[in-house]
């Protein structure tokens, strides 16, 4: 048995999961399916890398009420480390129309990083990456030369596949259906500090 930390990449896994079964899955718990897919490591760090919403009010406050939940269920092994969305207005150069779009920021830099410092802090003995972005390569390579007895698995969100990272490392997957299924949080989850309960969404059922 070894330590493992796992760096989660947010909308990745999310676009994965909505493509599969629409929001079935949504209601996550990434230490529990962490614990699944590593079952004889002892998961020890989950950080999940996403963004805020922008002007959507009703998806900030799911997103608000989700990120409470993972966090109470999770005190003391996961942390939300959180990039920004950037928006861009967009014009057809055909018919002229205007309209606003959203680009994500940061997430891959922010994930390449936690890696860079998980590697050099030699902590623990393996890192299992939730992500199908191809622009983590160089991050990976750099992370075995400062420490080569780092295990690095990449774990493929359902509907995401990248060749590129699975040439560097074979040991790649993808993440089953069934997994995501037996890794739901309770549909109501109770902050243990303060009391508080959190219900899964509606518009997630």
């Amino acid at each position: 048995m070894g330590r493992t930390a796992v760096l989660v990449d947010g909308y990745n896994l999310y676009h994965g999961m909505k493509k599969q079964r629409g929001r079935k899955y949504l209601w996550l718990d990434h230490v529990s399916l962490a614990s699944r897919l590593r079952p004889r490591d002892e998961i020890v760090d989950v950080r999940y890398f996403t963004a805020p919403v922008l002007d959507d009010e009703d998806a900030i406050a799911r997103r608000r009420t989700y990120l409470s939940a993972l966090s109470s269920h999770n005190v003391g092994v996961l942390s939300v480390v959180e990039g920004r969305y950037q928006r861009k207005r967009m014009r057809c150069r055909s018919c002229g129309v205007d309209w606003t779009s959203y680009e994500e920021k940061e997430t891959d830099v922010n994930i390449a990083v936690a890696l860079m410092e998980i590697a050099a802090s030699r902590t623990v003995d393996s890192v299992l990456v939730i992500s199908a972005d191809s622009d983590l390569c160089p991050a990976v390579r750099s992370s075995r030369r400062v420490n080569p007895q780092l295990t690095i698995v990449p774990a493929f969100p359902p509907n995401r596949r990248s060749g590129e990272l699975t040439k560097l490392l074979p040991s790649a997957f993808t993440i089953s259906e069934t997994r995501l299924r037996q890794a739901q949080l309770p549909g109501v989850v109770e902050d243990p500090r303060t009391g508080r309960k959190y219900v899964r969404p509606e518009h997630w059922s």
